[in-house]
């Protein structure tokens, strides 16, 4: 105790509470658990996003296609899209489970088994998802810019589905229509995110400049729709992911 401790018990000390509380220890506990938390929510993110666009690049080279995402269209994705809903990961609030997890064993590794298997099953997805929709586009159209706009669209409303999936509003809502109630919290980072995510998307492929500078194409809005409904099965992909590797 720091306050009643002697010199000497302080100085042989491994820890030295300054309040003479031991809830102190909780609340530094339940502190550590939730930033720890947050931190595997964004790699558990952005890793999978980075994974399916390099997958298709790669493959694409291999098989020496046509690429279906420039290099200035990922760096737009990873430098802007992903800053914007991986942020607000860090101020998710603490999940109401958080003191009932066992202890975690110190030497564990950051990136866990189960946390590997969700990266290589959202990638695979979101390669799915980008390749499909190119290809689909460019042989019905035979627009190449457009293909390419509606498979970034389609990724990045995949992306939104799963940034809900691995947060708390999402969690929260999916619990308030099943019936099991529980405080949604402090999520205006995760909307502020998403909102701003669908913002910068449209700007991205509605703005005759940034069509110019990224190659895109404007969408109409059965253009939009499709794109939404293609990132829809994001949603199912992750409740799979979640039954091994929770979040929460």
């Amino acid at each position: 105790m720091g306050g009643a401790g002697t010199e000497v018990a302080k100085e042989a000390a491994d820890m030295i509470l300054t309040d003479d509380n031991f809830a102190s220890i909780e609340a530094a506990v339940e502190e550590g658990r939730t930033v720890y938390r947050n931190l595997l929510k964004a790699i558990a993110f952005i890793l999978p996003v980075n994974g399916g666009e390099s997958m298709t690049i790669l493959i694409s080279v291999l098989l020496a296609r046509e690429l279906p995402i420039l290099s200035l269209q990922v760096l737009w994705l990873n430098m802007v899209n992903s800053i914007a809903m991986t942020v607000p990961l860090a101020f998710e609030p603490r999940s109401e489970r958080v003191m009932q997890q066992p202890p975690r064993n110190p030497r564990e590794s950051l990136l866990s088994k189960s946390l590997v298997k969700r990266i290589l099953a959202i990638s695979i997805f979101n390669w799915i998802l980008i390749f499909g929709v190119f290809e689909w586009i460019r042989q019905t159209t035979g627009n190449i810019d457009l293909a390419r706009t509606m498979a970034i669209q389609a990724l990045v409303a995949g992306r939104v589905f799963y940034l809900l999936s691995i947060s708390h509003l999402g969690r929260a809502f999916l619990g308030k229509l099943r019936g099991k109630g529980g405080k949604i919290g402090d999520v205006s980072a995760i909307i502020i995110g998403i909102v701003s995510t669908i913002f910068l998307q449209i700007i991205f492929s509605q703005w005759s400049l940034m069509n110019t500078l990224f190659n895109t194409a404007p969408l109409n809005l059965n253009q939009w729709l499709i794109c939404f409904l293609i990132g829809s099965p994001m949603v199912v992909v992750s409740a799979l992911v979640n039954l091994f590797d929770p979040l929460d």
